[in-house]
């Protein structure tokens, strides 16, 4: 039997980068497209601030086909369902069956992407479901995989974290209470080079920016690290 066609939710960070690792080498499926929601005022990926410029020369690393679909700077979920039913409807057409997602161990994130795909003839599937967080970011590690901390939730890292590799040395700098794998959305990551790439994708790191952003009555403060494309 033939893999099925598969759609990947790429976010560009780590989490993605190892469930593609693993999806690759599951020969039930064929990862054939990878898609990302931009923030279309900004032109950088949604929650980890990266540059399309750059999302795009990672996606050329990989060999994989990609696209993205745009959201407002502060869209509400009802947009967000929208723009990436979509998209996802055009890929029904194109025979696409499964949509895999990165996601560890949130279950109300599995059941709420689930959800999403009802009615479209697609099914969601979890390369890295209910794994170990410390022993993923190990064997994230041990893979050679090189990732950058692009974003960090302020309230829980301070600015120093922005910007580090992703080592053994960031996994024990971690305060008590951050999930290795920052699945609480404690930090997010730019995965740059590894066993998936067909080379490294190039950058520099610029300043740090510091941003606030309002949801419903609570304010969240994230520090976020530019990072520069090198054509």
């Amino acid at each position: 039997m033939a893999p099925s066609k598969t759609c990947f939710n790429w976010s560009s960070g780590k989490d993605s980068a190892l469930a593609l690792y693993h999806l690759l080498q599951d020969g039930r499926y064929a990862v054939d497209y990878l898609l990302t929601s931009i923030n279309e005022p900004l032109q950088r990926v949604t929650m980890h601030g990266t540059r399309v410029e750059l999302l795009r020369q990672q996606v050329a690393a990989l060999g994989i086909p990609g696209g993205t679909y745009s959201l407002s700077a502060n869209p509400s979920n009802q947009e967000y369902e929208n723009r990436l039913q979509e998209k996802l409807s055009l890929l029904v057409d194109q025979d696409f069956e499964y949509v895999a997602f990165g996601d560890i161990y949130l279950e109300d994130l599995r059941k709420y992407r689930e959800g999403l795909l009802d009615g479209l003839n697609l099914e969601a599937i979890f390369p890295l479901w209910k794994r170990d967080t410390r022993s993923l970011l190990q064997e994230f590690i041990s893979l050679e995989f090189q990732a950058v901390v692009v974003a960090v939730n302020a309230s829980v890292l301070d600015q120093s974290f922005v910007g580090r590799s992703l080592d053994a040395d960031f996994l024990a700098d971690l305060p008590p209470g951050v999930d290795p794998c920052g699945e609480n959305g404690e930090f997010h990551t730019f995965c740059h080079a590894g066993p998936i790439f067909k080379h490294p994708v190039p950058f520099t790191i610029g300043d740090p920016v510091y941003r606030e952003y309002t949801n419903g009555p609570t304010q969240h403060g994230f520090w976020f690290c530019d990072l520069l494309p090198i054509p």
